[in-house]
């Protein structure tokens, strides 16, 4: 398959799931982006356009920071240090975003971690 129709569908299958996915202030979006080389978590209000809580393998608040990259052991260690800052900030549950990713592997990994944390969704 050619690249540009991969791109075209991981992009068809992003807006597909984001039509879906709302969050709410008592109930934020949990936004996943994987790179090449990092991975990015948020929680994000959709009805005030704000994001609550962030988390990254380059945030400056990551233990090991220098360790971590974008496969499925640091994706564990991101999916718990996630869950601890939106409980640390009254979060609870959320709605999970995996932005057009299939749900296995690295993305499974992070959301598995995630629940074992504390976080419903």
């Amino acid at each position: 398959m050619r690249t540009e129709q991969k791109h075209r569908l991981a992009k068809l299958r992003h807006w597909r799931i984001r039509k879906k996915v709302r969050g709410t202030k008592e109930r934020p979006r949990m936004s996943v982006c994987f790179t090449n080389k990092n991975i990015h978590v948020q929680f994000i209000d959709d009805i005030a356009g704000a994001t609550l809580v962030a988390t990254s393998t380059t945030s400056k608040g990551t233990p090991d920071r220098e360790k971590l990259a974008a496969n499925a052991a640091s994706a564990k260690t991101i999916g718990a240090l996630a869950a601890q800052a939106a409980i640390g900030k009254g979060i609870k549950s959320v709605v999970f975003d995996r932005s057009g990713a299939r749900y296995h592997g690295k993305v499974k990994a992070l959301a598995d971690a995630a629940r074992e944390a504390g976080l419903q969704f």
